[in-house]
């Protein structure tokens, strides 16, 4: 370099933020939970003598996936197919290892929207239990959800996909049924999540119950009543929340193909994080992630 000439100044160095994202690709929870953060606790539906329901893997699939970015959390499964009792006792001994000043536990119902059943079994072991437990929302209506729900269309061939936004190109049906479980509350709460998924397929798409009002027939009705009458059924459920048959048969007696229920898809396991996290927004460091 020559005397009497100064450096040139340096670029500043372009850091990793030490926040995590905005919106849906931010991170659901922090890097470091503090050591007595209250248990994250799956309600499952299930059957008497299944201990985690008929699809009782899924729990168990949906809990390695939060766990693999989340080690540190401590994260426990209860069946409800006793109609709550082991909710109770569980939250009993996560009670006895945490401190009496804070909440001991958030439950996050393994259902994606209005599920009267399993809400209400939840509500009554935390009303028994004398831990301070929060209950979060379902896990839907979210974007996310409509997406693996777009996923599953597609893996089954009754969608096609853009590889890099997952949006419709074009498709094999010509009206989508969204089948969810837990009566006509559930039906009602997954109108969200009809109108979410429509969007992405620019296809009509309505929600309709299993076990409740409008019925998949109902909704394949209403469907052909506008002229769609190539019809595909996804279901809105995780699976514990209902049996395969049923959802077989309803798909069937409309002559509609079907797209396999959304299982552990890495979203639900996604939403299951979101869902804890926001019971905490605001208290010891937890961000509000419920958008």
């Amino acid at each position: 370099m020559n005397e009497g000439h100064e450096d040139p100044p340096k670029l500043p160095t372009r850091e990793r933020s030490p926040r995590p994202g905005t919106g849906r690709h931010r991170r659901p929870l922090p890097a470091d939970l503090p050591p007595d953060a209250p248990a994250l606790v799956l309600a499952v539906p299930g059957k008497a003598g299944d201990p985690v329901g008929p699809s009782g893997d899924v729990a168990v699939e949906v809990a390695s996936i939060v766990k693999i970015d989340n080690p540190q959390i401590d994260l426990r499964i209860v069946s409800l197919a006793d109609g709550g009792a082991d909710l109770t006792k569980e939250f009993a001994s996560i009670a006895a290892q945490r401190p009496p000043d804070g909440p001991s536990a958030v439950v996050v119902p393994l259902v994606t929207g209005p599920h009267p059943r399993v809400l209400r079994a939840v509500r009554d072991a935390v009303t028994q239990s004398e831990a301070t437990v929060r209950i979060t929302e379902p896990l839907g209506p979210h974007p996310l959800l409509a997406e693996a729900l777009h996923v599953r269309l597609a893996e089954a061939g009754l969608a096609r996909a853009d590889r890099m936004r997952l949006f419709n190109v074009s498709s094999p049906v010509d009206g989508i049924i969204v089948a969810t479980a837990g009566g006509d509350e559930a039906a009602r709460g997954a109108d969200a999540t009809a109108v979410l998924l429509a969007a992405r397929l620019t296809l009509p798409v309505v929600p309709a119950a299993l076990d409740g009002q409008p019925s998949v027939r109902d909704a394949a009705e209403r469907l052909r009543n506008i002229g769609a009458n190539r019809l595909a059924m996804v279901p809105y459920v995780i699976g514990p929340e209902t049996d395969r048959e049923r959802i077989t048969t309803a798909a069937e007696s409309i002559g509609a193909g079907c797209a396999e229920p959304l299982g552990a898809h890495e979203s639900v396991a996604r939403m299951v994080c979101v869902r804890y996290g926001a019971a905490f927004g605001g208290f010891d460091g937890f961000d509000d992630l419920s958008d």
